[in-house]
């Protein structure tokens, strides 16, 4: 019996720009920030389970935040016509809209009270550097995804800006909340030093 020759047709990819995905890499990081962290408690004899959960909140939000500013990247983008430039914003409050102002605020809050809980002395001028050292590491990996694997976003100082402001917000959200007694004894079974002089200051 005769066969019929069936033609196949080139079968088209469903990620033609090599789009990387967000798990596989955003999973990892947050393992390890959770086992630096892990080993910190162990080595300085400080391991608690409720050190452990601020430990997993802050790998939680450490993924979170790593899939959600630094990813879409692509592996094989389009080729350029052009010399690559940075796309970058650096003129504060200029075509910013107020939904992205409300959203980096309010992302970066949770970052300030995760901060207190770390720190033997917590303080607002501590909490704002550590927000903008964050802050602007993520801008500055938004500028290397762009120049190595041709990153979605954009870095922007309003981002910068508002970032740090929600950091700020969210210590003195902390600083309101652990001056009710019953919260403030609950905080301080999640601080990672029980030095009296752990108490937060505005």
């Amino acid at each position: 019996m005769q066969q019929l020759s069936v033609t196949r047709l080139p079968r088209m990819s469903t990620n033609p720009f090599g789009e990387v995905p967000v798990l596989p890499v955003a999973v990892p990081v947050g393992a390890v920030v959770f086992l630096l962290q892990l080993a910190l408690l162990l080595r300085g004899q400080r391991f608690t389970r409720p050190r452990a959960a601020v430990a997993a909140a802050i790998a939680v939000y450490a993924a979170g935040i790593f899939a959600n500013t630094v990813f879409p990247i692509f592996l094989n983008p389009t080729p350029r016509s052009e010399p690559w430039e940075p796309a970058l914003a650096l003129i504060p409050f200029q075509d910013y809209e107020l939904a992205d102002a409300l959203t980096n605020l309010a992302v970066f809050i949770p970052l300030g009270i995760l901060i207190p809980l770390l720190m033997r002395r917590p303080s607002w001028w501590k909490v704002l550097l550590t927000s903008a050292v964050v802050s602007l590491t993520i801008e500055l990996l938004q500028l290397a995804a762009q120049k190595l694997f041709s990153g979605g976003h954009v870095a922007d100082v309003n981002d910068f800006i508002w970032n740090t402001f929600g950091g700020i917000l969210g210590y003195v959200i902390f600083v309101l909340l652990t001056r009710v007694p019953i919260l403030s004894a609950l905080a301080d079974r999640f601080r990672w030093h029980t030095n009296p002089g752990a108490a937060p200051t505005a």
